[in-house]
């Protein structure tokens, strides 16, 4: 079981798009995949149903140790792919931060450790709930919009995962995933060229994701961007993510079916 953050030290740079899209690239791939909403939002909860608000999820099972695992997690028709929502804890979501201990027992609750990957969707920053969440996970991908301004941010998120590297050790950087990408503006293609040339070579993924208002209608829907008909093209880019993180993970060549 390995479990990935999705994190990024601001809002607004499509964490819970890649969180959702990458889930089910993952799942439909063969591997038992988790999606969990660590956001206080419940983004994830309410791309996959309206009713996530009243659903228990994430945060009620820190605070209650007596809730069912099994009855908080929401099946899919895919039969690889569940996700937990954020669920109601909202007095421990905002303004308090959970016990290091009861992240840590959930992250590794035995009903959590029956899944291949485990993908957590985070809240924007590093400290409350996510800082814990690092601290107990295995690996972190980082979005960034492929914006000038989104350079300014990544020092910031690098040097705050460095220091928490010095209590995790084990917490391996993916890299990072340029979102909102458009190639048409030079602005987006200067910014990966800059990043290109200030970071290492293995930090920066090759896949981009596009700016596309399909994320939208998907998320509307309620479904992943490669259940709409017409976005084939798309989904392939989350697969082409999928397997950029499957060689970068301790077992790159964990035997899983392709779609």
């Amino acid at each position: 079981m390995i479990r990935i953050v999705i994190s990024s030290q601001k809002g607004g740079v499509g964490k819970t798009t890649l969180s959702i899209n990458l889930a089910y690239a993952f799942a439909k791939a063969g591997l038992k995949t988790l999606l969990v909403d660590s956001d206080p939002q419940g983004s994830v909860g309410l791309s996959v149903t309206r009713k996530a608000h009243e659903l228990p999820g994430f945060y009620d099972a820190l605070l209650d140790q007596a809730i069912s695992l099994e009855k908080v997690i929401i099946p899919t028709r895919l039969k690889t792919f569940s996700i937990l929502p954020a669920g109601q804890g909202e007095n421990l979501a905002y303004g308090h931060s959970p016990r290091a201990e009861d992240v840590k027992r959930l992250l590794d609750h035995a009903v959590i450790r029956e899944y291949d990957i485990v993908l957590i969707d985070t809240a924007a920053g590093l400290f409350g709930t996510t800082q814990q969440v690092l601290l107990h996970s295995d690996a972190v991908l980082i979005p960034q919009q492929a914006e000038p301004l989104g350079i300014r941010s990544l020092p910031s998120i690098l040097e705050g995962i460095k220091h928490l590297r010095t209590e995790n050790q084990k917490l391996q950087v993916l890299g990072i995933c340029l979102t909102m990408f458009q190639e048409e503006i030079s602005e987006c293609s200067d910014t990966v060229n800059r990043l290109k040339e200030i970071l290492p070579p293995a930090m920066l993924l090759k896949t981009m994701i596009p700016r596309d208002v399909s994320f939208l209608r998907a998320s509307s829907k309620g479904v992943p961007v490669g259940l709409l008909a017409s976005q084939k093209k798309l989904e392939q880019v989350f697969d082409a993510i999928r397997e950029e993180i499957l060689q970068k993970l301790p077992n790159p060549h964990h035997s899983y079916t392709h779609e």
